[in-house]
């Protein structure tokens, strides 16, 4: 997930979050990870069709990656606390400026956001999610974002193994062999990795292991709260913008500054905008079309990335890789529509 996280974060794994609440009222085969209980736009408020807004959603997601990938590496802007922390103020103003211009964050006048539930769920979700926006972001210094888009395919594994420890859901067959299938592909993808990067490899499961924790503990201290992706940005983007910056002295310091002059306001503000733009699109998203629909979605968006990644950045992918990322995708198909057989 570059701030891909997030605002790609915020808004992709929030989209792998969304469909999850429907399976598990049919079946709660699943740990639900969701934000919150999604409201899902009635069809007399005219709901997007998924033709519609599937394809502006990829475009985004996969244009917010290569972006930041492209800041990083090739404009050797190599400071993401700082473009996750710019990122995140960015998102805390403008969900303030829709809130006084637009319908579109008007699911925050149903949450009560009192001092206790801020203190006991917002504030360490937040430390969760920042550690998992930095530590995404972090590591496209080291590996290609071919190689991490298959790595990303571990976190179902990552949110079953936490809530098997924790006892908040109970192992099955099935997922037994969802967890194998999926493991057992990102092994075969790190196998083929040409370039292989421990520092890279480990930061990112790092990344994972906080993304899932956050996806799980969302689900227990927000679970039944209405939240769409942009109201959750609106009460995140600030409390992570501050952690971050509380970080940010202790990793880069004043560097990220001294670049700023080079890089130009142009691209931060363009980067930061499609970042915002695709955390809109979520909202849109979420009523477009099934879980299944928006999972296949975000395979086919994996693939597009895996395959901008070889022909803009030259990454390269080994047959090995191939045959392993296909089986993790089978795997994590059948993880999202697990709950409803």
């Amino acid at each position: 997930m570059p701030h891909d996280e997030k605002s790609s974060a915020s808004s992709e794994e929030q989209v792998q979050m969304l469909e999850v609440r429907e399976e598990k009222d049919q079946g709660d085969l699943l740990p639900s990870p969701v934000s919150a209980t999604i409201p899902r736009p009635s069809a007399s408020k005219g709901k997007i069709s998924a033709a519609m807004i599937i394809p502006v959603w990829i475009v985004l997601s996969s244009a917010v990656i290569i972006y930041n990938n492209h800041l990083y590496n090739t404009l050797q802007f190599r400071y993401p606390v700082f473009l996750v922390t710019w990122h995140l103020t960015f998102a805390a103003i403008g969900t303030r400026v829709l809130q006084r211009t637009t319908h579109l964050i008007d699911g925050a006048k149903d949450v009560n956001m009192t001092k206790d539930m801020f203190l006991r769920s917002i504030l360490p979700i937040g430390l969760l999610f920042s550690g998992s926006l930095i530590l995404s972001n972090t590591a496209y210094l080291y590996l290609s974002v071919a190689y991490i888009q298959m790595l990303k395919a571990f976190t179902p594994v990552a949110i079953l193994l936490i809530s098997w420890t924790f006892r908040i859901q109970d192992p099955s067959k099935r997922l037994a062999v969802i967890v194998f299938m999926i493991s057992s592909g990102v092994a075969l993808a790190s196998r083929g990795e040409l370039r292989f990067n421990l520092v890279g490899f480990l930061t990112q499961a790092a990344a994972v292991a906080f993304e899932a924790s956050r996806l799980v503990m969302i689900e227990i201290l927000l679970h039944g709260l209405k939240m769409n992706p942009l109201v959750s940005l609106h009460y995140y983007a600030p409390v992570c913008a501050l952690i971050n910056l509380a970080v940010l002295p202790f990793t880069e310091g004043l560097a990220p500054f001294y670049e700023l002059a080079r890089i130009g306001p142009l691209i931060l503000l363009s980067n930061a905008a499609v970042a915002f733009l695709l955390n809109i699109a979520a909202v849109f998203l979420v009523g477009a079309g099934s879980g299944l629909v928006l999972t296949l979605a975000g395979v086919f968006k994996d693939i597009l990335l895996i395959t901008g990644s070889v022909l803009i950045f030259g990454a390269q992918i080994t047959p090995l890789q191939v045959l392993g990322y296909s089986v993790a995708l089978v795997g994590l198909v059948l993880y999202k529509t697990a709950g409803s057989k």
